[in-house]
């Protein structure tokens, strides 16, 4: 295509030179040769001839609304710009677009880039990882169907820290079936330790008072593990009592592998999902004293459905790999 067709696809044809496209169509000359003859492209060819056809006229007819600033070759080379550098500013763009000779303010500029589905956020932040952090990840995905994953949580009698919807009518926001009961520092709490592998649940124990090293290698002498073929393998968070000597000595003594856990690594262990499940099955019931409380804690422990700990296991490959992709956006501006 030579220069003068390109440039004829940016800009308005002459008046003078539409009226002798119909002419020449009015003689019998083909989209093909008039194209050729006066290097106009075809498709402007019959563009031209077509309006002629519907309107009787080749001027230019009035457009609904005020013309576009920036062109749509433009708004294209902004949207390359933006793919090729995610962190360019508005200023640099504004910037490339006086060099294209398409001067426009930054809110053209912006507007265009939201009509192409780019939108400005503030990077997220995430912890730099070193190739020996990714490795010792990629290691833990290896083993992720034989885990066995434990944690503890603290329960509160009235303390379930989520939005309970109610159907009212206006004016009844505080009648007593519209309410949800709460007590200064949640009424007591009880500290749970539990357990799952793909096969389900484990025991859920009652801890009391504070949760120490000593208590949790009580809780290991009492086989709390659920019954899973080979998983020998258990998923834990860093925390002292986790990590002291007389825990290691009895994981040791019992050939119970733990799960490597890099430092600077977020707590991906799935028994979080199903604390959460836990608690609101818990206070769905509305247990009245702490006692009650345990009782309905350890029922409803043993409900949690063995398809739904599969799941979570499943799930641990996408987790890891979510922490190890540095990339991401959020909050818009």
């Amino acid at each position: 295509m030579s220069e003068q067709m390109r440039i004829m696809r940016s800009k308005e044809l002459p008046e003078e030179l539409r009226d002798r496209i119909v002419a020449r169509h009015r003689s019998a000359q083909g989209y093909k040769k008039n194209s050729a003859a006066l290097k106009v492209p075809k498709s402007t060819v019959a563009s031209i001839i077509l309006k002629w056809k519907t309107f009787g006229t080749t001027r230019t007819l009035p457009r609904a609304g005020r013309p576009a600033k920036l062109s749509y070759r433009g708004r294209r080379a902004l949207v390359r710009e933006v793919k090729k550098n995610p962190k360019i500013t508005v200023a640099e763009l504004q910037r490339c677009s006086r060099e294209m000779g398409e001067s426009c303010r930054k809110s053209t500029i912006t507007a265009a880039l939201h009509q192409s589905g780019l939108y400005g956020r503030v990077a997220r932040r995430k912890p730099f990882l070193s190739a020996r952090h990714m490795k010792a990840r990629m290691d833990s995905k290896m083993v992720r169907y034989k885990i066995l994953g434990s944690d503890e949580t603290k329960i509160e009698l009235f303390g379930l820290n989520s939005k309970w919807y109610v159907w009212r009518k206006p004016g009844t926001a505080h009648h007593l079936s519209n309410r949800v009961p709460t007590v200064k520092h949640g009424g007591g709490s009880i500290m749970l330790w539990g357990c799952f592998s793909a096969a389900g649940t484990g025991r859920l124990v009652a801890i009391e008072g504070k949760m120490n090293a000593a208590k949790h290698r009580d809780i290991l002498d009492e086989k709390p593990y659920p019954e899973c073929s080979g998983s020998q393998t258990v998923q834990q968070d860093n925390d002292p009592k986790h990590t002291a000597k007389m825990t290691k000595e009895w994981l040791h003594n019992n050939s119970v592998t733990v799960l490597e856990w890099p430092s600077r690594s977020p707590d991906l262990n799935p028994i979080e999902h199903l604390w959460r499940d836990l608690k609101m099955a818990v206070h769905q019931r509305l247990p009245s004293n702490l006692t009650e409380l345990e009782r309905i804690c350890k029922e409803e422990w043993q409900r949690i459905p063995k398809s739904r700990c599969e799941k979570l296991v499943a799930s641990f490959p996408k987790r890891l790999m979510a922490v190890l992709d540095q990339k991401g956006a959020s909050t818009k501006y």
